[in-house]
């Protein structure tokens, strides 16, 4: 218990850290929003009345009015890599995006448009940015401290097609937003192709209307013609394995695990008639718990998988090498070494398949008591369990 206390504290009390590092210096969790045009309008307003007397002056301010967006063609292509700070993997991922908007001026004159496309993160970084319109690149100018854009001018009637691209890198999920309130969305649609095949979507968010697989991953298609809602459209990124965490988990486990297994070598032992002294099973416990110890600090440097192979082998061969001396090569190979795979090395290994763990050692438990019940159902046990040189009981006394 102390040993899992301490492994899961080693986990946590650096996690808020770790993950600011690994967002500084890889990226932060990204949420696209759609881009923004705007044209100047004049406004006419009165001024204020001065000394209570109405005045006629007034003055043309200019505000800045949205133009709806008529249709989003975008395509998004999300790669997954990990990456491992202490005893943590974190889901990281290299996004590619590019994104057709399209605008139509129907205000019934000639505008000067500013689009201006918002960064989905703050912490982020973006290569190879680019903006076209009409097919034709034009450079970008910072809008403000978080969106790039350009000015053009749209004739009156007239539709202009702004295609925006970027390469980016993120941590967790990727989401793309409407907006804080429920919005309207015409002519939309969304292409994710990921290089991963565990997809899972964050709440609140939209399912994909159509999906495929494609290679080791999934084409997922979000397409709408005319949408309202207040939902977003994200991935969630799978996660691995934690070592501190598992490692903690089947630390906790252990005092179950021995239990298992100190019962089944005690069902067998009296069975064959071998004698263990409580310091044999102290020893084993010993060997037993070192399977624990050596995991917890060997996942610090190489992969969950290879340090619970390594403190197996280490656990395993302790016990074998010593009950060797005790009981002879045959008990401690076969009925020892065995129950330490089953009870030990299996039963820590369910704690790999996530939702299955309980099941497991439910089965392994029931299973147990019914070896045990056919092995012992026919042995007397006032026999078994009477001291030495007391005299046994008529068949008649013992029913």
């Amino acid at each position: 218990m102390i040993l899992g206390s301490t492994i899961l504290y080693r986990t946590y009390h650096w996690e808020p850290s770790l993950r600011e590092k690994v967002a500084g210096s890889w990226g932060a969790p990204q949420e696209q929003l759609p881009p923004s045009a705007t044209y100047p309008t004049a406004v006419t307003r009165k001024r204020a009345s001065v000394n209570g007397k109405e005045t006629e002056e007034s003055e043309v301010q200019y505000v800045n009015t949205p133009m709806p967006l008529e249709s989003s063609k975008l395509d998004v292509g999300l790669d997954l890599d990990y990456r491992q700070k202490g005893l943590l993997w974190y889901s990281t991922y290299r996004v590619q995006f590019a994104g057709v908007y399209g605008y139509r001026n129907g205000t019934g004159k000639d505008q000067v448009v500013t689009f201006a496309f918002h960064f989905p993160a703050e912490n982020a970084v973006y290569d190879d940015m680019s903006l076209a319109v009409d097919g034709q690149p034009v450079a970008m100018d910072r809008v403000d401290p978080k969106s790039m854009g350009a000015t053009v001018t749209i004739p009156n009637g007239a539709s202009r097609q702004f295609r925006v691209s970027y390469r980016s890198q993120g941590l967790d999920s990727w989401r793309y937003g409407f907006g804080s309130e429920v919005a309207q969305v015409h002519d939309f649609t969304l292409r994710m192709k990921t290089n991963f095949a565990d997809i899972d979507f964050p709440e609140n968010g939209l399912s994909p209307t159509t999906k495929q697989r494609e290679g080791a991953g999934w084409l997922l298609t979000w397409d709408y013609r005319n949408l309202v809602s207040g939902y977003q459209i994200g991935m969630k990124m799978p996660g691995r394995i934690q070592p501190g965490p598992l490692a903690g988990e089947i630390s906790y486990f252990a005092p179950v695990s021995l239990f298992f297994y100190f019962f089944a070598m005690f069902m067998i032992t009296t069975i064959r008639k071998i004698e263990l002294h409580p310091m044999n099973y102290f020893f084993l416990a010993a060997a037993y718990i070192a399977f624990h110890l050596l995991l917890a600090y060997l996942v610090d440097h190489i992969s969950i998988h290879a340090a619970f192979v390594i403190a197996s082998l280490v656990s395993v061969g302790l016990v074998v090498s010593y009950l060797r001396l005790v009981t002879g090569a045959t008990f401690a190979v076969r009925e020892a070494g065995i129950g330490q795979v089953v009870y030990l090395v299996l039963f820590s290994y369910a704690f790999f398949f996530k939702g299955f763990t309980g099941l497991a050692i439910t089965i392994g438990a029931i299973v147990t008591l019914f070896v045990a019940m056919q092995m012992t159902g026919r042995m007397d046990w006032s026999r078994v369990f009477a001291a030495p040189g007391t005299p046994a009981l008529p068949p008649s006394a013992t029913r």
